[in-house]
This record gives C-alpha cells, sequence and structure tokens, in this order.
C-alpha cells in the first residue's frame, strides 16, 4: 500500500510541474502574439482603418480615356496573347448587345486594317461548344448524337467548329477586353512579359491552324 501511495504522490507532483510549466509558458508567449497581430491598415489595399472612408481609402477617381476610335495609340499587352486593353473611348458602345455590337463596325477582319484597329482573331470564329439539344426520348444529343453522359469517354461534349463569322459566345467583347483608367497605381507593379513571339506585344499569335493543331475534336 505504502508503494502504491509513493507513486500516486510522485504522478501529482510531476503533474503540478507540467501544469505550471505550461501556465509560465503561456505567460511568455502571450506578449509575442500580441507583437505579431496585423494592424487594420495593412488589411487588403486600403491603407487606412476599417472605419475611415477618406480621400485615402477611396483612391483617385477613375479615368477613362475619351479618345475617339482610331484616334487613339494601342497599349502593348501584358502577356503573350493577353486580351489587349480598349485605349479609346467606350462611352457610346454600351451596352453591347448580341444583336447590337458596334466594336465590330471596325474590328471586323477586312474592315479593321483599313480603320486602322485590330481585326478580331480566328479563335474568335470558332466555336468551343457542341449544339445541344433534348431528343423526344428525352436524352441529351450533342452535334446530333445522342449520349447518356456529357462527360462520356468519347467526349462527345468537345468539338470546335470554324465558322465565317463572329461566334455568338464572343459577343461581349467587355468581357475580356477592357479600358484602362489613367490613375495612379494602388500598388507597384514590378511583373515583366516575357512574350514567346518577338511581336507579342502588339499580335496575337492565334493564326492559321495554331489552335487546333493536333486535336481530333475538329468538325468541318
Amino acid at each position: 500500500m505504502k508503494i502504491i501511495n509513493k507513486i500516486a504522490l510522485s504522478v501529482a507532483v510531476a503533474s503540478s510541474i507540467l501544469l505550471t510549466g505550461c501556465g509560465d509558458t503561456a505567460k511568455v508567449a502571450a506578449p509575442e502574439v500580441a507583437k505579431a497581430s496585423i494592424s487594420e491598415e495593412s488589411l487588403g489595399l486600403r491603407k487606412t482603418d476599417l472605419y475611415s472612408e477618406t480621400f485615402e481609402t477611396v483612391g483617385e477617381e477613375t479615368k477613362y480615356s475619351t479618345a475617339a476610335a482610331t484616334t487613339s495609340e494601342t497599349y502593348e499587352r501584358a502577356f503573350q496573347d493577353a486580351p489587349p486593353m480598349v485605349p479609346h473611348d467606350v462611352t457610346e458602345y454600351l451596352p453591347i448587345k448580341i444583336s447590337r455590337n458596334a466594336c465590330l463596325d471596325c474590328h471586323v477582319p477586312g474592315v479593321a486594317e483599313s480603320m486602322g484597329a485590330l481585326p478580331y482573331p480566328p479563335s474568335h470564329m470558332m466555336n468551343f461548344r457542341p449544339d445541344t439539344n433534348i431528343a423526344s426520348d428525352g436524352r441529351i444529343e450533342l452535334n446530333g448524337k445522342a449520349v447518356d453522359n456529357t462527360s462520356d469517354e468519347d467526349r462527345s461534349d468537345v468539338s470546335i467548329k470554324k465558322l465565317t463569322k463572329l461566334s455568338g459566345s464572343r459577343f461581349n467583347c467587355s468581357q475580356c477586353h477592357a479600358p484602362q483608367s489613367q490613375m495612379k497605381a494602388l500598388v507597384e507593379n514590378t511583373f515583366e512579359a516575357d512574350f514567346t513571339s518577338k511581336d507579342g506585344a502588339s499580335k496575337s499569335s492565334y493564326v492559321g491552324t495554331s489552335l487546333t493543331d493536333g486535336l481530333d475534336t475538329l468538325i468541318k
């Protein structure tokens, strides 16, 4: 019995020492955590606290170019095959609708060159979506072929069809092409583009068959 009492006493003393040590560690560590806290002024791009809506918080006024189309200088692309940014005023062209797209007045191939504008590339005259219908028996048809699953192993959900005009899925130009604000950058940008073609800053490499080489999903 004495042996059991000694063992119990030893365990109690050891536990007490461990708990005391943990307590001391917690007291020492607490100030270190406080030093590593993040201030409200450093959250996000704003450099003021979360309760201020001053000029420093809002930033400079957004100022887009007011230059008319064909009179402005084009921007260099941010990277190889990046969507070109719009260098001119777009106010009178908005909203862009599939039934009314004023961008096409200048950027259609064959017309753009004479207007001093960039023509949209061959990639914009391709339909990457299969024609989808519901058959009378309720099955899904992709490009006229009934399928049980739109993600089947034959990949019937993938097709490429060349068109002679702008693809309907590309009508919303402002989804990728946007005007640039003439204001001070919110953060320093040190990115430097490494173009894969010598004229990559001004031209697209999506020409000829470069988009379809090696693909077996092309539907003629």
